[in-house]
């Protein structure tokens, strides 16, 4: 006999809590630290069998590349205090990934402009 799937959303519950409490440490530890002052995160993604979370983020800092080696820097004491928030047995790894959206749906726009005016 099969074991029955299980259509649960709770990769999609814990990756939303990771975000949400991720965010309040950005807030609370970093906010005067001049390059994660920039930082929004605008989505998670549970990985891994809920081991890992994909934190997308979005910044007004052009320098990306110094803004994702400075949250790679501090990621290890926002998972020590992520462990210190959170109500679960294990906490999950997490990871910061741009999410380069904005710029896609701009060039995009930019694209369908210059088609219209042809």
């Amino acid at each position: 006999m099969t074991k029955k799937p299980i259509n649960s959303n709770r990769g999609n519950r814990i990756a939303a809590k990771v975000q949400t409490l991720v965010a309040e440490i950005l807030r609370d530890k970093y906010s005067d630290d001049p390059i994660i002052a920039g930082v929004s995160l605008v989505g998670a993604v549970a990985h891994g069998g809920l081991q890992f979370v994909r934190l997308f983020y979005y910044t007004r800092n052009a320098d990306v590349a110094r803004v994702q080696a400075r949250l790679d820097d501090i990621t290890r004491s926002v998972r020590y205090e992520l462990a210190a928030r959170i109500d679960q047995k294990y906490v999950p790894d997490i990871r910061f990934a741009y999410d380069d959206t904005l710029e896609r749906a701009s060039r995009i726009d930019m694209l369908l402009d210059n088609l219209s005016e042809k």
